[in-house]
């Protein structure tokens, strides 16, 4: 890649690679191009309204999404396929996120930010097509839902919604479920699934907050309560509220405070 070319371009490129090798080796090229300094400027090249995206999976609504059980093979095989389209979706969100709010004024660690998010997701990609390989399977072989790219084409107009739906709510439900997820597998003696998804987990929890500092900078910066901006932004999307109970500890960690989410839940 040479050194002439934007942060904005090189995530551009990402965003139009359809083979997913492709679209984590670049991610890798531009996190560590901007890192180094060989990409210099941010740019303002101008993000697709859809990534680029393979052949296969077949893409359902997610109503039509068949009943997935963790118990067995297939189970497992569909697990770890739902999880590596997540983190598919994952690394688009966050190029998405470095192009589509360049032209904001925002400071160059926003961007430090975003672009280290995308990499660390191709390699959770990377990491989740491996084990479905072992199993006899890959990504492509099960069919797959597109509710993480509608929400980032909802909110495709506004930085705060996008961090309060994407990383503080979507990302953010996932450090709820991954535990019980992961406590059953390794009861399972799933010794190499439990170490990569353990390394995913402690990965999401940095996303989150990553999120949760950028969405409380803005707010601040817009005299915003930020407590209550997110229960607006959340209640406007989610109108049956969040699913409870949340991982307390984990979103501690993430620097996610309850009385931002408790509210907000279900029942």
């Amino acid at each position: 890649m040479s050194a002439a070319v934007s942060l904005t371009e090189a995530v551009l490129a990402t965003l139009s690679a359809a083979e997913p090798a492709e679209k984590v080796r670049l991610t890798t090229v531009a996190a560590v191009n901007w890192r180094s300094g060989a990409i210099g400027a941010l740019g303002t090249a101008l993000p697709p309204d859809r990534p680029a995206r393979p052949s296969r999976p077949l893409t359902l609504p997610p109503n039509k999404m068949p009943k997935r059980r963790l118990g067995g093979m297939d189970g497992k095989i569909a697990m770890l396929h739902a999880l590596a389209h997540i983190e598919l979706n994952a690394i688009d969100l966050a190029c998405d996120m470095v192009a589509r709010f360049a032209a904001s004024a925002l400071p160059r660690a926003f961007f430090d930010d975003w672009i280290t998010v995308a990499e660390e997701e191709g390699r959770h990609f990377t990491g989740l097509e491996s084990l479905l390989r072992d199993l006899g399977s890959h990504y492509g072989a099960l069919p797959a839902h597109d509710g993480l790219w509608e929400a980032a084409q909802k909110t495709s107009d506004d930085l705060l919604a996008r961090l309060a739906i994407v990383p503080m709510t979507l990302e953010a439900r996932a450090l709820d479920t991954a535990p019980a997820t992961i406590a059953r597998l390794r009861e399972m003696g799933e010794t190499a699934i439990v170490t990569v998804l353990n390394g995913i987990l402690n990965d999401e929890i940095a996303h989150v907050a990553t999120g949760v500092r950028w969405f409380d900078h803005l707010c601040k910066a817009a005299d915003l309560d930020p407590a209550r901006h997110y229960q607006a932004i959340v209640r406007a999307h989610f109108t049956k509220g969040l699913k409870a109970p949340f991982n307390r500890q984990a979103r501690d960690h993430a620097g996610f405070p309850p009385a931002y989410y408790e509210p907000l839940a279900d029942g």
